[in-house]
C-alpha cells in the first residue's frame, strides 16, 4: 500500500452511484488520493458486476474497470436504520456523488437540502440522463440512448454503415471526467465559502457539449454535417488510407504539412494544384484528392509509409489491435497497465491512469473490492460495535 500523500488525501467520498459514469468518476477521486467509500443494497447494486464474461475470480472485467480504490459497504437505504446510518456517513463526508434518477434520494427522504442541513460543507453531485429539470428529467439514462438523442451517432460512421455508437460508451466517461472537474471546482470554492453545494450534471448536456467543432459548424452555417466515416469535417486529408498491406491514419493539419507530404508520396505537383493548394481548396475537391492519394499509398507498405512521414513530420499511425496497444513500449512506459492483488482473482491487470502529477501522484491502494468488503470496517470507524453489527446483518440493515 502506497504511503504517498495524494493530492485529494484527506478527502472523504460517499458513493451511491453504479454501472459506470459514477464509479469512473469515484475511482479518479479515489486515485488522487480521496478515500471512496462505495454504498451498495445488500448482495450488491452495481449491476456491472454480473456484466461479463469475462470475469475473473468471480468478478467481471467490467466491474473492475471502474471502481479500484474505493471501499465497498452494504447498506439498505429503504431500512430506518439504514438511513441512519448514511447520514452518519454524510455527516463527515466531502463529497457525495448518486446517479439515481431525478428526485430518487428525496422520495427517500434524503433530499439535497435536507443533506446540507446536516452537512453544510457536503459537495453533493448528481449524474442523471437528463438533468434535474427539463421535460425528461425523469427518465432513466443510458449510454447508447443518450448518444442517439444528442446527436453523437448522426456524425458517427459513413455513408455505406449509416449513423453509428462510439465504440465505448463515451457518454458514461466524459460525464464520469466532467463530474469530477464540477467536484474539484465545488471543493476548491469551498475553501473560500465554507460551503457545499449541488453539482448538476447530465449524460444529455455532455453529449451535446462533446459535439464540440461539428456543432460550431452547424451553429454557424446551419448546414447538418455528412456522415464522414473516418475523415475530418473541416481537414483533408485527415483519415484513414489502405497502405499495400493494411490500414493507416495520416493527419495534415495544415498547408506547410501538406506540401511535405506531397514530396513524400513523390506526388509534388499536388501542393502546387490550385484545387489542392491550401485546405478549403481541398475540402471543396476532398473526393478527387483522396482517390489520387490512395493510389500512390497502395505502393508501399504502411511501415514504409510511417518511416517516411515521420521522418518529414507528418502525423500519421497504424490502426492498432488491443494486444497491439498494450504491448506497446509507449503505452508501458506511461504506466498505463497496472497489476493489483485481489482477494478471489489473485492478481487483476487493470488500465492506469492518465494523470500524472509530479509531487503527488496517483496511487493504486485497492484493488475493486468484492460485495460489502468493508462494511465491518466502516460501521466500526463510524462507531457502531460489533454487537450493533450483528444486528444490522440479522435484520438486513446492511
Amino acid at each position: 500500500m502506497s504511503q504517498i500523500q495524494g493530492a485529494l488525501t484527506g478527502i472523504r467520498v460517499v458513493d451511491l452511484s453504479r454501472v459506470l459514469a459514477g464509479p469512473f468518476c469515484t475511482m479518479i477521486l479515489g486515485d488522487l488520493g480521496a478515500e471512496v467509500i462505495k454504498v451498495e443494497a445488500p448482495g450488491g447494486s452495481d449491476e456491472t458486476r454480473g456484466w461479463g464474461p469475462p470475469y475473473t475470480g468471480g468478478e467481471s472485467a467490467y466491474y473492475l474497470t471502474a471502481n479500484r480504490n474505493k471501499k465497498a459497504i452494504t447498506l439498505n437505504l429503504k431500512h430506518p436504520e439504514g438511513k441512519e446510518i448514511f447520514l452518519r456517513l454524510v455527516k463527515d463526508a466531502d463529497v457525495l456523488v448518486e446517479n439515481f434518477k431525478a428526485g430518487t434520494l428525496a422520495r427517500m427522504g434524503l433530499a439535497p437540502e435536507k443533506l446540507l442541513e446536516i452537512n453544510p460543507r457536503l459537495v453533493i453531485a448528481e449524474i442523471t440522463g437528463f438533468g434535474q429539470n427539463g421535460p425528461l428529467r425523469a427518465l432513466p439514462g443510458y449510454d447508447y440512448i443518450v448518444q442517439a438523442l444528442g446527436g453523437l451517432m448522426s456524425i458517427t460512421g459513413s455513408e455505406e454503415s449509416g449513423p453509428m455508437k462510439v465504440g465505448v460508451a463515451i457518454v458514461d466517461v466524459l460525464t464520469g471526467l466532467f463530474t469530477a472537474i464540477g467536484i474539484l471546482a465545488a471543493l476548491q470554492e469551498r475553501q473560500r465559502s465554507g460551503k457545499g453545494q449541488v453539482v448538476d450534471v447530465a449524460l444529455l448536456d455532455v453529449s451535446v457539449a462533446a459535439l464540440v467543432n461539428v456543432a460550431s459548424n452547424y451553429l454557424v452555417s446551419g448546414e447538418l454535417p455528412r456522415l464522414l466515416g473516418n475523415a475530418h469535417p473541416n481537414i483533408v486529408p485527415y483519415q484513414t488510407f489502405r497502405a499495400k498491406d493494411q490500414e493507416m491514419v495520416v493527419a495534415v493539419g495544415n498547408d506547410r504539412q501538406f506540401a511535405r507530404f506531397a514530396e513524400v508520396i513523390e506526388r509534388p505537383d499536388l501542393a502546387e494544384d490550385e484545387r489542392f493548394s491550401t485546405n478549403p481548396a481541398r475540402l471543396a475537391h476532398r473526393e478527387e484528392l483522396v482517390a489520387i492519394i490512395q493510389e500512390a499509398l497502395q505502393k508501399r507498405t504502411a511501415q514504409e509509409w510511417m518511416d517516411r512521414l515521420q521522418e518529414a513530420g507528418i502525423p500519421c499511425a497504424p490502426i492498432q489491435t488491443l494486444d497491439q496497444v498494450f504491448r506497446h513500449p509507449q503505452v508501458l512506459a506511461r504506466g498505463m497497465v497496472v497489476e493489483m492483488d485481489h482477494p478471489t482473482a489473485e492478481r487483476v491487470r487493470l488500465v492506469g491512469s492518465p494523470l500524472h502529477l509530479s509531487r503527488t501522484p496517483v496511487s493504486y491502494r485497492t484493488h475493486p473490492p468484492l460485495v460489502g468488503e468493508y462494511t465491518d470496517e466502516v460501521l466500526f470507524e463510524l462507531g457502531y460495535s460489533a454487537e450493533e453489527v450483528q444486528r444490522f446483518r440479522a435484520e438486513g440493515v446492511v
